[in-house]
């Protein structure tokens, strides 16, 4: 989800455990020396996540006073990062020291050559990642080719999100949303998929529903995805930058139907931006489409930094940490780790999925099939298919 639009409510607990925990979950470090005072860490997020792992990371800082002094929080929008890190690294002048991703950033950052190697480089410094993980959360850590280290994991979507007074009977087919979109000008809405984990998620499930050539080669083999989104595109109003957006106009009734995943589903809900009520519904020939979400460092950090942060990367893997990540919901499930139950979660978290949580999500997940995204070059190739050919003209911040 890079598109965290929704002003959010923090965890008020958990933290002061949190800090007294003792850094046993690792290695010691082999190849790079802590700092000999402490250093000020700049961490830009561009996924949502710190709505999952901020807590996590203060308790660190609260831990580990004799390395680690400030920590500065910034959030951006996916698609201005990439270019603002290369201007930076050009100028030999790199003051953002982790970057909080999806797939959106982090793959524009590989394409470009901007994050540090931290596979195999680093590989003695952290867990055994295959031993810890999710089978998923694994699988989906391939993508970053070594240069990100998966924090949060979830296996998305694409759903629709629709109101039932609005849309008693929702589409069961991609031909039937179709349809409805064009007996329904300007009522379904998606954000546009560059900056958006939903949007990039129903752009990425379309093929396998639609039955296109090759499900991972938007260029060559998505025929049949291109003109459903451009017929499509005829009945969408515009296109929002952000999801908070499509979740806002949802609520306030100016949309019917959204595109959406499990934990845009049940965040919103939670905070009050879209009514209880809502509903999701899941196309024929669905398969998820999973999400993540990434540590990655950017060229240019010094070793002292470097090795505090593979040193919190350990703190954020424990399960005790992944436990806050459930959240209200916002990447639900969330955890990476495996092992990590919602008991294990705040009180608040607990709550919130027991009240807004949807039965239904237990069999969906199980009972059809996970699919990774694109991998980096392939979904670069993807936005800028998506931005000339489809909703460039209509995108609105």
């Amino acid at each position: 989800m890079t598109d965290r639009d929704i002003t959010r409510r923090k965890f008020a607990a958990g933290a002061a455990a949190a800090t007294g925990l003792a850094l046993t979950w690792r290695p010691a470090l082999a190849k790079l020396a802590m700092p000999t005072s402490p250093v000020d860490l700049n961490i830009v997020d561009v996924a949502g996540n710190l709505a999952l792992t901020q807590k996590a990371i203060e308790a660190y800082a609260a831990a580990k006073t004799d390395v680690v002094g400030r920590v500065n929080f910034t959030k951006a929008p996916a698609p201005e990062l990439p270019g603002k890190l290369k201007a930076q690294q050009d100028a030999g002048r790199v003051d953002i020291d982790l970057v909080l991703t999806g797939t959106d950033a982090l793959s524009a950052g590989i394409t470009q050559g901007l994050w540090v190697t931290l596979l195999p480089d680093h590989e003695a410094d952290l867990p055994k990642l295959q031993d810890i993980y999710q089978p998923a959360a694994w699988n989906i850590q391939g993508l970053a080719q070594g240069q990100g280290v998966v924090v949060t994991y979830y296996p998305s979507g694409p759903l629709l999100e629709y109101m039932p007074d609005a849309v008693p009977q929702p589409p069961t087919t991609a031909e039937e949303l179709l349809a409805w979109a064009k007996a329904n000008p300007g009522r379904f809405m998606y954000a546009r998929p560059a900056n958006s984990g939903p949007g990039r998620t129903f752009l990425m499930g379309l093929p396998y529903i639609l039955g296109d050539k090759d499900p991972k080669d938007p260029e060559k083999g998505w025929d049949k995805t291109w003109a459903y989104l451009k017929e499509l595109g005829e009945t969408i109003e515009y296109y929002p930058t952000g999801t908070g957006a499509t979740m806002k106009e949802l609520g306030e009734g100016s949309r019917d139907m959204i595109a959406s995943t499990t934990g845009w589903d049940i965040n919103p809900r939670v905070l009050g931006t879209v009514p209880a009520e809502a509903r999701v519904a899941a196309l024929k020939g669905f398969h998820w489409v999973s999400d993540a979400h990434y540590m990655a460092v950017p060229k240019g950090v010094s070793d002292d930094k470097l090795a505090v942060l593979i040193d919190l990367f350990n703190w954020l893997l424990q399960p005790a940490q992944q436990a806050f990540t459930y959240d209200q919901g916002y990447f639900y499930p969330g955890p990476a780790v495996k092992d990590v139950t919602l008991a294990m979660a705040p009180q608040e978290s607990q709550d919130a999925i027991k009240e807004y949580g949807r039965p239904e999500y237990e069999a969906l997940i199980s009972g059809n099939p996970i699919e990774l995204p694109l991998t980096p070059e392939k979904l670069v190739i993807a936005f800028r298919i998506w931005d000339e050919q489809v909703g460039g003209q209509k995108v609105k911040k």
